[in-house]
């Protein structure tokens, strides 16, 4: 000890230099860690750009080998945007039910950390994180095994209206009590999982085949308008710098938003299911039914005057060839 003493004294290294010295390579650590999760997160966006590739290769190649192919292109038509007046109302109701579930779950999980932080003095920014993070594990573990059961089911439509119930309580605990936070991250992502598995397969049982892409799109859209909104709308209520403690009472006004949205949420997944009922059923159909409806929802024109100008089509072909002969 006595040594590196005198080595630093003879050396005229003074107190300051060391702890420059030290911060230095601790900022040089930080860099080297952001580095590393950005040079990860890149591989994954390749990753998932190949795995794209392969999947749309495959599926051409499973289309050839059923003899489908024909019937898809068959079914297919060009991108009309008069075609966005012709989805259903189940499809809106379906899309507005996505937008208020996601709204109360995205911008809850961005502040979900520091939340924690202000209101149990017990955790950390590191606990806190794990807690935080609890949302996106529960659904790693359940979404697979989710996605099965609701396959062999069905019932799409009762499952995302047992979501957005059992999401209520949630944001109640978090805002009114202290049961330890986990619970609540736990709860919120098997709700997630159900809610994921549910309503999103469900858009192309509502749309025909000829719009599906556009119909994903939008809803999509309608979807990130609903979350950026969200977040804009919980930044004025928090109203702080993220370095300063937010009193209680800002972060409960936050939880009531969020069950405001889970509320909404519940209000369009019962039209939905209102409607879907008195259209068929065709989202809380069981499995042996279902395969059925989305055979007939394939083949299900947009309107009574595209059948109809599709069999004038038709009928002009066979006169054509007829006059042929």
């Amino acid at each position: 000890m006595q040594f590196y003493i005198w080595k630093m004294v003879d050396s005229n290294v003074t107190c300051m230099q060391v702890v420059f010295i030290g911060f230095k390579h601790a900022k040089s650590l930080v860099w080297f860690f952001n580095d590393t999760c950005c040079f990860l997160g890149a591989i994954l966006c390749v990753l998932g750009f190949t795995s794209a590739i392969i999947v749309s290769a495959l599926d051409k190649i499973g289309m050839r080998q059923l003899g489908v192919e024909g019937a898809m292109q068959e079914s297919s038509r060009k991108v009309r945007i008069q075609d966005v007046k012709l989805l259903s109302l189940r499809y809106w109701l379906l899309v507005l039910t996505i937008m208020f579930f996601y709204n109360g779950i995205f911008p809850f999980i961005a502040d979900a950390s520091k939340f924690i932080q202000d209101k149990y003095s017990d955790y950390g920014p590191k606990e806190a994180a794990y807690i935080a993070g609890a949302v996106y594990d529960s659904s790693l573990i359940l979404s697979a095994s989710v996605g099965i059961l609701i396959d062999y089911v069905g019932l799409r439509g009762v499952f995302a209206l047992a979501c957005a119930v059992l999401t209520l309580p949630v944001f109640g605990l978090l805002a009114f009590t202290f049961v330890p936070p986990l619970v609540s991250t736990v709860w919120l992502g098997v709700t997630y999982s159900f809610a994921a598995s549910s309503m999103w397969p469900s858009i192309p049982l509502v749309v025909p085949q000829a719009t599906l892409g556009t119909a994903m799109g939008l809803a999509t859209s309608i979807q990130m308008i609903g979350i950026g909104l969200s977040n804009l709308v919980v930044g004025q209520i928090l109203g702080s710098k993220s370095s300063e403690k937010i009193p209680l009472w800002r972060w409960q006004r936050m939880m009531i938003f969020m069950l405001a949205n889970t509320i909404s949420c519940i209000v369009t997944s019962v039209l939905l299911n209102i409607v879907d009922y008195r259209q068929g059923g065709t989202l809380n159909k069981t499995t042996k039914r279902s395969g059925q409806t989305d055979r007939d929802t394939d083949r299900q024109p947009l309107n009574a005057d595209e059948e109809e100008q599709n069999e004038d089509e038709e009928d002009g072909e066979n006169r054509s060839h007829s006059v042929n002969s």
